[in-house]
């Protein structure tokens, strides 16, 4: 479902979005359509457009339900890790995490949540995940920068560490592969391309991924640093 709403600033845009629509800001996709700075002559707004989905979306045929790796290894007891910590690496990205947390004044319980070739996952469990979380995820993403540049340091830039709570990196993939195919059958419909929110590169690669296969329907990356927007663009059967 698509709704739109103003505020004097994104901020108040969204958290109105969230108050009527009864959800949690990571349960939603922001689109900015219009903003407007104050001026001496004029009051600053913004205008956002909010994407949800749910039962009542039109979901592609393309789409069979089923959710990428994460939630595969979330379901299957059998790729559960021991949460213990194995070895003195594991140990210092623990006591790492956990001092962090810490010293940013928050209670944290830290364990491995899953061991891969080259990847390691850290689950976070505390009082304060939402905050720990962030919009979209943005706290937990610095987090896991920070912690993935230590792992760097003691020598094992090659191993990627996966900071997650609350199952929050599956419900975002989840959302982000249902809102794919609801954004392809929307471009679809009007043959006008559609430009999502800003996204990380994971994210990105995500939404690439997803709709790859789908032949009247492209995507592509737009604007600069980290966190930039995926634009879905109808390119017709050829």
């Amino acid at each position: 479902m698509v709704y739109e709403y103003e505020g004097k600033t994104e901020k108040e845009a969204v958290e109105k979005a969230a108050v009527e629509l009864g959800l949690e800001k990571d349960q939603f996709d922001v689109e900015i359509l219009e903003s407007q700075k104050n001026t001496l002559f004029k009051k600053g707004y913004v205008r956002i457009r909010i994407h949800t989905v749910d039962s009542q979306d039109h979901v592609s045929p393309e789409f069979d339900g089923k959710i990428p790796n994460a939630t595969v290894r979330a379901n299957n007891p059998a790729m559960v890790a021991n949460p213990m910590p194995q070895g003195e690496f594991e140990s210092k990205i623990i006591d790492f995490v956990t001092e962090m947390i810490n010293k940013m004044g928050y209670e944290v319980t830290v364990e491995v949540m899953f061991r891969e070739e080259k990847k390691i996952g850290i689950k976070l469990t505390s009082d304060s995940s939402s905050i720990l979380i962030g919009r979209k995820g943005k706290n937990l993403d610095a987090m896991q920068l920070l912690v993935n540049v230590y792992a760097g340091h003691l020598g094992h830039e090659d191993v990627r560490i996966i900071l997650d709570s609350e199952n929050y990196r599956i419900r975002r993939e989840e959302s982000l592969v249902r809102l794919a195919y609801v954004t392809a059958d929307k471009v679809r419909q009007t043959k006008n391309s559609i430009l999502l929110e800003p996204m990380n590169p994971f994210e990105r690669r995500l939404i690439h991924t997803t709709l790859n296969d789908i032949g009247d329907i492209e995507t592509k990356s737009e604007g600069d640093g980290l966190y930039k927007q995926v634009r879905v663009i109808y390119k017709g059967v050829r």
